[in-house]
């Protein structure tokens, strides 16, 4: 048995001395351990000199073993190495060479790397955990998105929301269009969401449903004393509670000469008095308008400021109205029937006449009107099944009682749908080709549809 004392080499191992240290000779027998590395160990001096590494490998007091690494590549390797006590060592090997150029002992030292490893893990963990997270946020997004009436796959809606959620990423003058009901409250507070304001207020005001003699005091707030009726202690205004977030004009067409000439004034400069103020006030926000008014004919018409419109037209979006994105309404009936059914906890479904009756609908207040037949339904109907007697009657009037009612013969009826059909294709797609793509059949038998029933 070989110790310490009897290594003739003893100045290239001090060479290589650390505080933890343990040399094996070739045969990866240990002749010399330190304090420390006995207790990376957890064993006592006596009881490991003079043993074999790949015993003790075999015992399960560490593994894997850096000799034979060392004593094969001749050269310094690194191993991470797992005590019996669980820890984590980085172990370094090196070689000591004789005087033959072979090796002749290895001496290795370690690093206690447990900590490491164990946050190495955590923050693997952490980072499956933030991908869950994100997961359920974005189903999360999905859901709010739904319950905000943006529901289907339709081209038109699709390109939408897409402008939305491009737009929602910088804080750009945002004009919603569209006709009343179409959800234009929704895609701003869509949009808001989708902003960094998000976590600020979302500050919605109905510029129609204010009384133009109280906008001002509504809008900018007032001091204390201002009038009468006053709070004594002043009031703060809609445009002051929008610091931070997002300010939501809605009906701007609404709003009278006079008061577009002071909104105006307040999105240029940010800046506001309060009724009876003296004192300027300064708000951050990012503006969305909304109307379902022609603003641009109002322009011409000089009923609305054409300064304001350019202000507020920096970036329009115009959401279709239910009756252009047809593919939407299918799937809109079942969101709506489910949520309601859920609501008032009661089990109801549509029958596929009643479906097919309600895609055939013009829907002039598109989504708002889809949203309280389908609850008047689920709340009224007394069966499960939703059936076309359960329906309005300006609902569940179909074309064929119609012509009936006016004493009709089927061939009378098949060409009055047809040329209605024919009058409505040409409006939409202009052309015999699109006309012909899109009711799918040929060209000329368009062309001499149209000529049969006079429709230039």
């Amino acid at each position: 048995m070989m110790f310490f004392e009897e290594v003739n080499e003893s100045e290239e191992i001090l060479k290589a001395l650390k505080d933890d240290l343990l040399v094996t000779d070739r045969d990866g027998r240990i002749i010399y351990v330190s304090d420390i590395t006995k207790g990376l160990y957890g064993v006592e001096g006596q009881n490991i000199i003079g043993a074999s590494v790949y015993e003790l490998e075999k015992q399960g007091i560490f593994t894997p073993i850096v000799t034979p690494l060392v004593l094969k590549k001749k050269e310094r390797v690194n191993v991470i190495q797992t005590t019996n006590k669980g820890r984590k060592l980085l172990i370094t090997g090196v070689p000591v060479f004789d005087g033959k150029g072979e090796v002749h002992r290895v001496a290795s030292y370690s690093h206690d790397i447990t900590e490491m490893v164990n946050m190495k893990h955590f923050l693997s963990e952490m980072q499956d955990e933030m991908e869950r997270v994100r997961n359920e946020l974005e189903i999360l997004r999905n859901q709010q998105m739904k319950n905000t009436g943006f529901v289907g796959s339709s081209y038109e809606m699709k390109k939408c929301l897409s402008v939305a959620k491009q737009v929602a990423e910088v804080d750009v003058n945002v004009l919603i269009l569209g006709e009343s009901g179409v959800g234009k409250t929704h895609l701003a507070k869509l949009i808001h969401r989708e902003s960094a304001r998000k976590d600020k207020p979302f500050i919605e005001v109905n510029c129609g449903a204010i009384p133009e003699s109280l906008f001002e005091s509504e809008f900018f707030g007032y001091e204390a004393g201002s009038f009468t009726s006053a709070n004594k202690k002043g009031k703060l205004g809609l445009a002051e509670l929008a610091e931070g977030g997002t300010l939501f004009l809605d009906e701007i067409g609404e709003l009278s000469l006079p008061l577009q000439v002071k909104v105006l004034r307040f999105i240029q400069e940010k800046q506001f008095y309060r009724v009876g103020g003296t004192k300027p006030r300064s708000v951050d926000f990012r503006l969305i308008a909304a109307t379902n008014q022609p603003l641009e004919q109002l322009v011409k018409e000089k009923k609305f400021r054409e300064d304001l419109y350019f202000r507020l037209n920096v970036v329009p979006i115009r959401i279709p109205p239910l009756r252009e994105r047809t593919t939407d309404i299918l799937p809109l009936i079942d969101h709506f029937v489910s949520e309601f059914a859920s609501k008032y906890k009661r089990s109801r479904i549509l029958d596929d006449a009643v479906k097919q009756q309600l895609f055939k609908q013009p829907w002039p207040g598109n989504i708002r009107e889809l949203i309280n037949l389908i609850e008047r339904l689920v709340v009224v109907s007394t069966s499960e099944i939703i059936t076309i007697k359960d329906l309005p009657e300006t609902y569940y009037l179909t074309y064929g009682q119609d012509f009936i009612q006016k004493e009709k013969t089927l061939p009378e009826i098949i060409e009055q749908v047809e040329k209605e059909v024919l009058q409505e294709a040409k409006k939409k797609y202009k052309t015999t080709v699109r006309m012909s793509k899109n009711l799918g059949i040929s060209q000329p038998t368009v062309v001499r549809k149209l000529r049969k029933y006079k429709i230039n």
